[in-house]
């Protein structure tokens, strides 16, 4: 089995969950300074067809496969991935993992009565992980303040939820003014864990129609969904050619 899996030029990490888990784990116990992006195909397009933006994910030391359209892509490559690794589910995973390991978390994004209500949740859930610092999402990449206290605070996990592609532009930006920390783009994950937006039922997952759910909840994220078709047309394209 390959670790690594090529789509579109993205390099996916081909791992289980619970082995990415321990790897993070691992990389929090040495302070081994982490990025990972959490890819579906919206992000892969957008790395596609922006140059810029493929350096920047290219660059992460972790792409894990959040989203069905990537495990089907692999499939379609002759390459397939072995388990999708969705950002909310690696997001609570780690969340229980600072619960029982007093973790220091850091929440940045979201509108402020999103953050609020997100960082209310984690308090109440999750009452043993030290909650250093949150701040909504609305500021300039360029702006000091928020890295600043980051860097003041030192916290183990940072979650990052500007939504693509500004999370991991700020990610790569100030990257290399943090001593330490997992830095991990969670885009939309905030808006389900402060509980403004529901999580597909299981039933809906596993017909792999999480996409659909999230359509219904989101009527305005139509205009995103075009990337799927468009996506699985570029790979069918490239494996029609090797």
């Amino acid at each position: 089995m390959n670790k690594f899996v090529d789509v579109l030029g993205i390099q996916f990490i081909n791992i289980s969950f619970f082995e990415m888990g321990r790897v993070i784990k691992e990389n929090i116990k040495n302070n081994k300074k982490t990025f990972i992006v959490t890819a579906n195909p919206e992000i892969v397009m957008h790395s596609y067809e922006n140059e810029r933006y493929r350096n920047i994910v290219q660059s992460a030391h972790y792409v894990v496969p959040d989203g069905h359209g990537i495990l089907l892509a692999s499939k379609l490559l002759k390459h397939p991935i072995e388990e999708r690794i969705a950002g909310y589910d690696l997001m609570t995973h780690l969340l229980n993992e600072a619960n029982q390991e007093k973790w220091k978390v850091y929440l940045l994004g979201g509108k402020e009565e999103v953050n609020k209500k997100a960082v209310d949740r984690i308090q109440k859930q999750f009452p043993h992980l030290k909650l250093v610092g949150h701040h909504h999402g609305y500021f300039s990449l360029e702006d000091k303040e928020v890295p600043h206290e980051i860097h003041q605070l030192k916290p183990d996990l940072v979650f990052v939820a500007l939504g693509f592609p500004r999370q991991e532009e700020w990610i790569d930006h100030h990257f290399s003014t943090f001593d330490k920390g997992i830095f991990i783009g969670v885009g939309g994950s905030i808006d389900v864990l402060a509980g403004n937006v529901k999580r597909a039922p299981e039933f809906w997952q596993k017909i792999q129609l999480e996409w659909l759910y999230r359509l219904i909840q989101q009527p305005s994220r139509w205009r995103r969904m075009l990337a799927l078709p468009k996506f699985l047309f570029k790979i069918v394209k490239v494996r029609n050619k090797h």
